[in-house]
């Protein structure tokens, strides 16, 4: 059992792009890299043997507060945790349900003590602590667990989102005392990121990265940005951050987010990233390729019967065609639903494993620069 490592491998000279390896007990992780979200305990429509050889995923997330109400911490420990209860043995990051908790507007109180909330599955009503967030995660057995934060909505007023940030780091505090004096479970070990929050002003974002930097925690999330903000912005915020949390550390951008967005903020630094949009996406017809964007519903695709994409690496992709998965899709086959979920994620993966042989090249900006506008072309 050891804490997670980091190990930045090559670095960009033209941007700050890195490629590095995460060592945690369950495995390593090539960076950049994008992580499937698996809300439920599972990627959506996706098997774990399809992540393993199609997808080629290292790392997929599970949600605390939707495993916490479904199957429930009881179910979990007695699996020996999420690991053993999917089948999936490769590393795992839990969020800490803060977002889920934030998002329920209408159904949750905030409190210096926690976020007091009502199920989206039978209306029961729950506490989110500081300290059970920590508790319910180690259960759940993530390799990295995400501290209890709020995150605030945009736009937010200044005093909204300073008193937001300094919850967030009151919060932290707690979060870091339970989890330094709880053990790890299941016999491998657990390691906190803590997120930085701000909202979209600077010199909050200033603050809130110092305070997250001088944690010395085996890693650091940015939270709080890809929640409507214009994207120039988003890039801004970023890269803000990323000059103030330590290069010795990986960089987690939390919930993004389209395949443009991952290569700008890989070349500001980030290592680390997640989204629901390649399977969410997928499941309502939109397929990311490595040339452009598809609308596989519409009918020009109705007897193009070339394989989907055949410039990435994946059996799935390149064996059905577009006029056979529009077809499923037109149809309501759940076939469809898991033939272009695996092809989204697995061309997000592909996109990031260029994006690191580029850095290593020496090549990245040029190749990043060219691949942005490609990928945004409508086929």
């Amino acid at each position: 059992m050891a804490a997670l490592q980091f190990a930045v491998q090559h670095t960009d000279t033209r941007t700050k792009a890195r490629a590095g390896a995460i060592t945690t007990d369950h495995g390593e992780i090539s960076t950049p890299i994008f992580m499937p979200v698996g809300t439920v305990g599972s990627v959506k429509a996706v098997t774990q043997q399809q992540l393993y050889t199609d997808v080629k995923a290292q790392i997929i997330l599970g949600n605390t507060y939707h495993l916490y109400l479904r199957p429930g911490l009881e179910t979990l420990e007695a699996a020996g945790g999420l690991h053993q209860f999917n089948g999936w043995h490769k590393p795992i990051l839990t969020d800490s349900g803060g977002y889920q908790v934030f998002s329920l507007a209408n159904n949750r109180k905030l409190t210096e003590e926690g976020a007091i909330f009502q199920s989206h599955i039978d209306g029961s009503r729950h506490l989110f602590t500081p300290e059970n967030v920590m508790d319910i995660q180690r259960t759940i057995g993530g390799d990295i667990v995400m501290a209890f934060d709020e995150c605030p909505p945009y736009p937010s007023d200044y005093k909204y989102a300073k008193d937001s940030m300094e919850l967030t780091h009151r919060w932290l505090t707690r979060c870091f005392n339970r989890f330094n004096t709880t053990p790890d479970k299941y016999g491998y070990t657990q390691n906190l990121f803590p997120i930085v929050q701000g909202s979209t002003y600077k010199d909050l974002r200033t603050a809130s990265a110092e305070f997250i930097a001088a944690q010395n925690a085996t890693g650091n999330a940015i939270g709080g940005l890809s929640v409507g903000e214009p994207v120039e912005m988003m890039y801004e915020y970023t890269a803000l951050c990323c000059d103030i949390l330590p290069a010795s550390k990986p960089r987690y951008l939390m919930g993004v987010g389209t395949p443009w967005n991952i290569l700008e903020g890989i070349a500001l630094g980030i290592d680390m990233f997640d989204c629901v949009m390649p399977t969410r996406n997928g499941r309502n017809a939109m397929l990311f390729t490595s040339k452009g964007v598809i609308n596989i519903d519409n009918k020009k695709w109705e007897r193009d019967f070339s394989v989907i994409d055949d410039g990435i690496d994946c059996a799935i992709s390149n064996y059905y065609s577009k006029a056979y998965l529009r077809h499923l899709v037109k149809a309501k086959e759940f076939l469809g639903l898991t033939i272009a979920s695996v092809h989204n994620l697995a061309f997000y993966l592909w996109l990031v494993t260029q994006a690191r042989q580029h850095i290593i090249a020496g090549d990245f900006q040029s190749w990043k620069n060219e691949m942005v506008v490609r990928l945004q072309q409508r086929l």
